[in-house]
């Protein structure tokens, strides 16, 4: 199989069996409270690439999953951080202080604070895929467009439940961007994920840090 080790393994047994204790918790609670929809975030599809990636030691799916993710969970992180301190910077992670949301359903959120790690540390063992810029680029547009299309828009009585997925009417969970039209937004989002956020982690890891693993 194009990408995978297969001489030894290259992530220990117990990372593996952690991470899958761990999707085995998140899934069934975030399906119970969220519904199957809260699977439609970046981050989300990305948990899902790397627990079928770590299993099977396959380089281009951990490549494709960190590279689509490390960038907005900087900003993800960037902004918890300014929340804590009173401030907000996107407002995109103001739901981690709803005291309407238990706590320990706020505290699995807190993956978004590791995850980009864990997939630096997956590409630096099992090398960086260039493809894998380009297939989620393309994965990404067609989460953008299901979520605008069949999705709900922002909505200050949402409760707890998904609304706004992957921010296609804005930052807010509450009401729509006033910037530009609608379709104006998702098509500047379209531009910005790949330029902004994926092309820099890209080059990142097509410098000499990374083992190239489509050049092996």
């Amino acid at each position: 199989m194009p990408g995978a080790e297969t001489t030894r393994a290259m992530v220990p047994l117990w990372l593996k069996l952690a991470y899958t204790a761990f999707m085995a918790v998140l899934v069934p609670v975030y399906w119970y409270h969220y519904g199957p929809t809260n699977f439609l975030y970046f981050c989300d599809v990305a948990l899902f690439l790397f627990l079928i990636g770590i299993w099977l030691e396959h380089s281009l799916l951990i490549s494709v999953a960190t590279v689509g993710i490390l960038g907005t969970q900087a900003l993800w992180v960037i902004d918890f951080v300014a929340q804590i301190g009173g401030f907000s910077v996107t407002g995109m992670t103001a739901y981690m202080f709803e005291a309407e949301r238990p706590l320990y359903l706020r505290s699995l959120s807190l993956f978004h604070g590791w995850l980009p790690f864990f997939g630096l540390f997956l590409v630096w063992r099992l090398g960086y895929h260039r493809r894998a810029f380009w297939l989620w680029t393309v994965t990404a547009w067609a989460l953008v467009l299901i979520c605008f299309l069949y999705t709900p828009p922002p909505s200050p009585d949402r409760g707890i439940k998904p609304v706004n997925i992957n921010y296609v009417y804005g930052f807010s969970s509450s009401e729509p961007q006033q910037w530009m039209s609608p379709v104006a937004w998702v098509l500047v989002e379209m531009a910005a994920l790949p330029l902004l956020l994926c092309l820099p982690a890209h080059v990142l890891f097509r410098s000499r840090l990374f083992r190239q693993a489509d050049m092996d």
